[in-house]
């Protein structure tokens, strides 16, 4: 499971702290490095959870893991009046509140530190919650699961963006090559932290994906639980909603 994969295995801090240290690390680069390492595609991944999610018409919208604010930006075109980012990273926080200023997007999204595992928000709160490549950082995956449950409002849509493992060959050699070989290349190049890259790439593949995690989902309590394999299954966007 994803719990036993942290970023620095010489480390004596929890999987949250060590996630947390290492995405303030590399906070200042992760929009750069993200299009390259996806070449780009991750952005039309985005759209399509900003469709799914428009189509509920949501009022009050919750981006976990939001990072530097990509996909909550993004919900401010769904009909929501109020978008909450939420994230344990300062460092990621920080470049998406410049974000969100530049865009004069400031009376629509709200930016908050704080644990996905632990949230400081009523039951029942949201019409919408999205994470786009958060799940597999917690360091509890059913904790975190059982508190977006708790904060979900009743018929509300549960959207998760995350990456999968293809399982039709050439894909999945190909796949397995790059996030093997490429991925940690380009991290060691470019990035200020040499193994971020390395666990991102490890997480992702040991992390449940596809009936699996829609298995997770459902024992948690979600209803609906549905996978939509995306660019040959490199990702996979997973749906779900509360009774």
């Amino acid at each position: 499971m994803s719990e036993k994969v942290k970023p620095y295995k010489n480390s004596n801090l929890s999987k949250k702290e060590q996630v947390t240290q290492m995405f303030d690390t590399i906070s200042k680069e992760y929009d750069d490095l993200n299009r390259v390492i996806s070449f780009g595609i991750d952005v039309k991944w985005r759209k399509k959870v900003v469709s799914i999610v428009g189509q509920q018409k949501p009022d009050r919208v919750l981006d976990i893991a939001t990072g530097t604010g990509d996909l909550a930006i993004n919900l401010a075109k769904t009909s929501a009046k109020k978008i909450v980012g939420f994230d344990i990273s300062p460092g990621m926080l920080e470049v998406g509140n410049k974000k969100i200023i530049q865009k004069k997007l400031q009376d629509k999204i709200e930016m908050v530190l704080g644990d996905s595992e632990k949230m400081p928000f009523d039951d029942n709160s949201f019409d919408a919650i999205t994470v786009a490549f958060g799940v597999r950082n917690f360091e509890n995956l059913e904790q975190g699961l059982s508190e977006i449950l708790r904060v979900l409002k009743p018929k509300g849509i549960f959207v998760i963006l995350e990456t999968s493992v293809p399982t039709k060959t050439p894909y999945k050699q190909g796949y397995t090559f790059y996030t093997k070989r490429i991925l940690p290349m380009i991290g060691k190049l470019f990035s200020k932290d040499k193994v971020a890259y390395n666990y991102l790439s490890e997480s992702a593949s040991v992390f449940p994906y596809g009936e699996a995690l829609n298995n997770i989902l459902r024992k948690i309590g979600f209803i609906n639980a549905e996978a939509l394999p995306q660019t040959f299954g490199v990702a996979t966007i997973y749906t779900a909603s509360k009774s």
